[in-house]
């Protein structure tokens, strides 16, 4: 096999696992808390970060002094708010439908950078947001975008939404630190210091407990969602990144809901209604069409 079919065969991997993450949190969110679920994940996904950046780099992890509070914030957005609210909402809604709405970050982000870093706001960027944004309405009204102006919006769809804008805000700050450190450091950092920020809650809310009594289901998808779901995916993907190049690669990332809903219904036994079809195809349709170029 050509090396070209095994680095696209590694991207497919990448955005299969990552459409697992979504199958194991809707799992280990119905058996421990929040805190509990998110802390193990990243004890464990640091511990594989650490190796990874020591392979790659041959030295260990280092941050400047003025570094510090940056990467503080992107473990704060990415990983213990983003987490959280992950866990949170998958208590209550289903896989599938967290991982469509989840879909528009990339539309939020375009308008983010438009707006802090004056990137170009196209009508073609502009069309494609409200059309993703259509998309996750019509997600979360069950086939009407106009129903959370009259009924609301659920707990759990609410923490996907704040998933959504926890990230944005990782991205967006991310942005200028990696200009100075490199991604993988960043991540593994943001990692390490959103672990340390977990650590109290989950000690708090009964972690020692809910160890004692985790299932061999439980430490399967806590596995998964280190190793797999973020070393691994992560470091096939940058991989890919540093080789054919982000335009490329980025079109990759469509496919994960898709894969989500395909393995939520598979693994999870989840129904996919003509309200996530719709809504799917508008989400992952804006999103194509804010970042095509």
């Amino acid at each position: 096999m050509s090396p070209t079919a095994i680095l696209y065969l590694k991207l497919i991997g990448s955005v299969t696992f990552w459409g697992g993450t979504w199958i194991a949190g809707r799992i280990l969110a119905g058996d421990m808390t929040p805190y509990s679920a998110a802390f193990l994940r990243f004890l464990f996904a640091t511990m594989f970060m650490f190796v990874l950046v020591c392979r790659s780099t041959g030295k260990t992890p280092k941050c400047n002094k003025e570094d510090i509070l940056p990467l503080m914030f992107l473990g704060l957005t990415g990983v213990f708010l983003y987490n959280i609210m992950f866990f949170s909402g998958l208590k209550l809604i289903t896989a599938g439908r967290a991982a469509l709405i989840i879909a528009a970050v990339p539309t939020v982000i375009a308008l983010g950078s438009a707006i802090l870093f004056k990137e170009k706001f196209t009508l073609s960027k502009a069309a494609g947001f409200f059309i993703a944004l259509t998309g996750v309405c019509t997600v979360i009204g069950d086939g009407n975008p106009l129903a959370i102006f009259s009924q609301g919006i659920s707990f759990g769809d609410l923490c996907i939404v704040g998933c959504v804008f926890s990230w944005t805000a990782y991205s967006l700050a991310g942005k200028p630190v990696m200009r100075k450190v490199s991604p993988l450091n960043a991540v593994f950092w943001s990692c390490l210091f959103g672990t340390l920020m977990l650590m109290t809650p989950a000690f708090y809310h009964g972690l020692i407990s809910e160890v004692i009594a985790i299932s061999l289901v439980d430490i399967g998808c806590i596995l998964f969602l280190s190793f797999l779901g973020t070393g691994l995916a992560f470091s096939w993907y940058c991989e890919a990144i540093g080789k054919i190049g982000p335009s490329k690669t980025g079109i990759f990332i469509n496919l994960v809901p898709i894969t989500a809903i395909i393995l939520a219904a598979i693994i999870l036994d989840e129904k996919i209604g003509m309200p996530l079809v719709i809504g799917g195809s508008l989400t992952i349709s804006g999103v194509w069409l804010t970042n095509r170029s």
